[in-house]
């Protein structure tokens, strides 16, 4: 890709971002939500029905709700919908402000499990009430902490859509900053007994610094399933792994292939495009698009499903590069239905007519209408087949477009692609996982040998003849490939432990780690020195990383498990427990595990260093040595959830080492309600009605549990505005 052309795809990133990020209200009301040019073209191209189109402009120009959505995979979850529910919507359907009641958060209609809400309150309606001022610091409290997600609505879609299991392997090609990636691990994670699903998601982005952004989003999950990569989406490089001791190419059951796109569906909450729009922007796009999409067809398995989404409704960036895929894959591919798949979504299907307009206003119906000297801004891709038997067989009306007015969201465009066959220019290719622990190869030859090297040759170039002879006679073909190029900070490597290594050795024996922890799945950041931390992996991944390190350039991955503290070293290890993964690590701890009560996690969350003389550690007592776990088992009438806690046990007290955050959520889930007053301070009552000392949660509020309090790669949220805050780019963390 050129230097200009990169450029774009970056500044192009800007409607996925506002999609992604959507907040409270809106505060331009300056700025005049008029167009002409764009109101003259989307009345031209018919998308919106018959006496629709004012009630379509009218809701371009309302403010976006905001939405949220509750992280599915953790058994916290119900937990915290049930704390949404009884607590803060119920509180709020009793307030008023101006004289007016306010409308209390509602459940979207097609998301499963009441797991995605949205509320038309703005900022300033928030600052005029305490109790939504509390429900806002709740929604901010959570979202750093992992457990809540802000999202717009219509970016919720393509993962649903995915139809994810646990045993996908899963590539999202143009991820950052993170929100629909989040989703994919959560799915990846349904099971919450299961430390290490056999799938995992590989996330890329183009751009290096909206990675570390991407890597911020993913962390708050502390999933073992994940690596962040950074790479041009239109030739991410084909990957090997180790199969049955033969080297084989990864190919993915599950792609999500969300562009960068015009961003015009993105009008209610990105308002600069009301004076920024030009039908230009689609044309610059549209090939763009189309190579990311052939690649990412090019690494699917057959029998997979990729998702392609915009933020856009115009069809040049939607429907022709779909029709030009479905063209180019001579029947590989087709799109499939997804119209049952959530049920209470409203949309339109796709279409097959459309215009194309230059930004001067001319309008062409036809590749052949098109003079010569615009030729280089206009491809005949860009408009629709003009073989209606071959039109028809695609079926584009399975498309789906959201429309603005249809349920108060933005606008969307998404379509689901199913791979029925190797595409033309690859010579085999392997079957998706019909189930679990089956794994079916297809498409072999006659022997059932596979002839890797020739594969790898179609799959890097396609056809450069193909493209040559497509470009000269307008013909569909596979793109040109791209040498890869590598931009942004030198990484740390990620160097996997072997099974005698002196540190692992006394990590082993000091935890009691049970025989089948994966050892070979340990990873550290250096190759010299001191270890800092340890990380893992799944079995998956560690296959990806070591088969990969010279083709793929790795940002991050693996959840942290235990970091360096010298203090230890005298009871026999130097590793204590991280508080990010300890529920990827207790299910193979045997040791050094203390069962504790409500009321013993309430004391250790309010208080910086309770002294084990307390009345409620006693059986602290009985361990000796410093890093332990705490691990709080419910009873019916308590939170229906796990709590897993990493300590710190010294001569005289015992620190619970978990971030801010975390103890506020941990705290609401045992009734305590924690918030902040004017002055920064403050708690309410509990579940049981007991009145928590103000200092006490002042100092959890205040202080991080050691380190563990910092957390890498941080940007700031801030839900008032409802962007993240950018002002400075998020850096890289030496080692980390």
């Amino acid at each position: 890709m050129g230097k200009r052309s990169r450029q774009r795809q970056k500044n192009q990133t800007t409607g996925r971002d506002d999609r992604d990020n959507a907040g409270w209200g809106s505060g331009y009301a300056d700025i005049v939500k008029e167009n002409k040019l764009f109101e003259h073209y989307y009345k031209e191209q018919g998308l919106v029905p018959g006496g629709e189109f004012e009630q379509f402009m009218d809701a371009m120009r309302e403010p976006l709700p905001a939405t949220i959505r509750i992280t599915g995979y953790k058994s916290h979850a119900k937990e915290i919908l049930h704390c949404l529910k009884e607590k803060y919507f119920k509180d709020i359907q009793e307030v008023e402000i101006d004289g007016q009641k306010i409308e209390a958060p509602q459940p979207l209609s097609w998301y499963p499990d009441e797991q995605a809400w949205h509320t038309n309150m703005s900022r300033k309606i928030i600052r005029k009430s305490p109790l939504l001022e509390k429900f806002h610091q709740f929604l901010v409290s959570e979202t750093e902490s992992g457990n809540i997600s802000r999202q717009e609505a219509v970016s919720m879609i393509p993962p649903l859509l995915l139809k994810i299991e646990s045993h996908h392997k899963i590539l999202d090609m143009c991820a950052a900053p993170g929100s629909k990636t989040a989703q994919l691990i959560e799915m990846l994670h349904s099971d919450m007994d299961v430390p290490f699903p056999e799938g995992f998601v590989i996330a890329n982005d183009v751009d290096n610094k909206r990675c570390y952004l991407l890597v911020h989003q993913a962390k708050r999950l502390n999933s073992p399933c994940i690596m962040v990569v950074n790479h041009d989406a239109s030739c991410i490089p084909t990957l090997k792994i180790d199969v049955d001791g033969q080297k084989d190419i990864l190919f993915y059951d599950r792609i999500l292939c969300d562009v960068p796109c015009s961003g015009d569906g993105t009008l209610r909450k990105n308002i600069d495009v009301w004076k920024k729009w030009t039908t230009s922007n689609s044309l610059h796009l549209h090939g763009l698009q189309l190579r990311i999409a052939v690649r990412g067809v090019e690494q699917l398995a057959v029998g997979g499903r990729m998702v392609y989404s915009t933020c856009s409704l115009n069809p040049i960036e939607d429907e022709a590069v779909i029709a030009a895929l479905l063209e180019k894959s001579e029947g590989a591919l087709e799109l499939a239905d997804g119209s049952a798949d959530l049920p209470g979504l409203k949309w339109m299907p796709g279409v097959t007519s459309w215009k194309l307009m230059t930004k001067e206003g001319q309008w062409y119906a036809d590749w052949s209408e098109v003079p010569n000297h615009r030729h280089t801004q206009i491809r005949p891709t860009m408009f629709p087949p003009t073989d209606t038997e071959k039109l028809a067989s695609m079926h584009l009306e399975r498309c789906m477009r959201i429309l603005p007015h249809h349920q108060n969201t933005g606008g969307f465009f998404v379509a689901v692609l199913v791979k029925k066959a190797p595409m033309p220019w690859n010579k085999r290719y392997p079957k998706v996982l019909p189930s679990k622990h089956t794994a079916v190869e297809e498409g072999e030859g006659p022997e059932g040998k596979v002839d890797r090297e020739a594969e790898e040759e179609a799959t890097k170039g396609a056809s450069s003849a193909q493209e040559t002879t497509a470009k000269q006679d307008g013909a569909c073909g596979p793109p040109a490939s791209k040498k890869m190029r590598l931009f942004g900070y030198k990484e740390d490597p990620f160097v996997f432990l072997t099974e005698e290594d002196p540190v692992f050795t006394t990590i082993q024996s000091f935890y009691d780690l049970s025989p089948n922890f994966p050892k070979l799945n340990v990873l550290t950041r250096t190759h010299d020195g001191k270890k800092r931390h340890l990380y893992m992996v799944s079995k998956e991944l560690r296959n990806v990383l070591i088969n990969n390190s010279e083709r793929m350039k790795v940002i991050n991955t693996g959840v942290k498990v235990w970091s360096r503290n010298s203090d230890g070293e005298e009871f026999g290890c130097a590793f204590r427990l991280a508080q990010e993964g300890i529920y990827t690590l207790q299910p193979y701890i045997r040791s050094r595990i203390i069962r504790v009560s409500v009321e013993d996690i309430k004391v250790l969350l309010t208080q910086e260093n309770p002294f084990l003389s307390n009345k409620w550690f006693s059986s602290f007592l009985v361990i000796l040595t410093p890093s332990i776990t705490l691990l709080f088992v419910s009873n019916p009438a308590e939170p229906q959830c796990p709590i897993q806690l990493c300590g710190w046990r010294g001569k005289t007290s015992i620190r619970a080492f978990v971030p801010r955050n975390e103890r506020f959520h941990y705290l609401r889930l045992l009734g305590v309600e924690v918030f902040r007053d004017k002055q920064g301070v403050g708690a309410e009552k509990g579940r049981g009605g007991e009145k928590e000392g103000k200092e006490e949660v002042e100092d959890a509020a205040e202080k991080d549990a050691g380190e563990e309090g910092a957390v890498e790669n941080e940007t700031k949220l801030d839900l008032e505005n409802g962007e993240e805050n950018r002002s400075s780019e998020p850096k890289k963390q030496a080692g980390d």
